[in-house]
């Protein structure tokens, strides 16, 4: 089974997004630079955040997000953002109203049936849990194997936290990777068991 990875961009401070769920400068490192990301040609970064994003976001096979991350996105459409082949949406209400029961999303209740169903669907592929209240859920849960985080040069001051509203220690092993890009810091930690 792949690991199950929590992920996001984050300000210093430690926030995803502010108050009203705008990611402010959170991602301008995704377009400040002069290597493109994906085909494309929107997201161009430096080229050791290429070398650090491009070979984890080519194996992440299940996403999962919460219902606020679905309801903002508009559900992508119903095509999984970047190419990924699955998303997994934690939810207590049913999906929406006239959802193409087609699309690669599925609506679970409860972070542990939301994992248990995105390995099931990524195999040997990675798991990645959007960083916020639901992957401060799996965390709490025990459930994340690793922490990444794209450390942005910004102060938010307030917002919604990297790791939502976990209340308890957690520990991290020391960080397995460090890669300085432009306007960005890769940092991947182990969670220890």
């Amino acid at each position: 089974m792949g690991k199950v990875v929590m992920y996001s961009s984050v300000s210093v401070d430690g926030f995803v997004a502010d108050e009203n769920d705008r990611p402010g400068p959170l991602f301008d490192w995704l377009t400040g630079g002069d290597v493109p990301l994906d085909e494309s040609g929107a997201l161009k970064v430096s080229q050791a955040s290429y070398d650090y994003t491009r070979p984890y976001w080519d194996g992440i096979g299940v996403t999962i997000v919460g219902r606020h991350v679905f309801d903002l996105t508009d559900g992508w459409d119903g095509k999984p953002p970047g190419g990924i082949d699955h998303v997994v949406v934690v939810t207590h209400r049913p999906q929406p109203e006239g959802w193409d029961p087609g699309a690669p999303f599925h609506f679970v209740d409860g972070v542990e049936a939301a994992v248990a169903r995105a390995q099931e669907l990524a195999g040997d592929r990675t798991v990645e849990v959007a960083a916020g209240d639901v992957g401060g859920q799996v965390l709490a849960a025990g459930l994340i194997d690793e922490v990444r985080m794209d450390v942005v040069p910004v102060v938010l001051g307030s917002g919604k936290r990297y790791f939502g509203a976990v209340n308890a220690q957690h520990l991290l092993e020391d960080a397995d990777e460090m890669i300085q890009g432009d306007r960005v810091l890769h940092l991947r930690y182990r969670v220890r068991r």
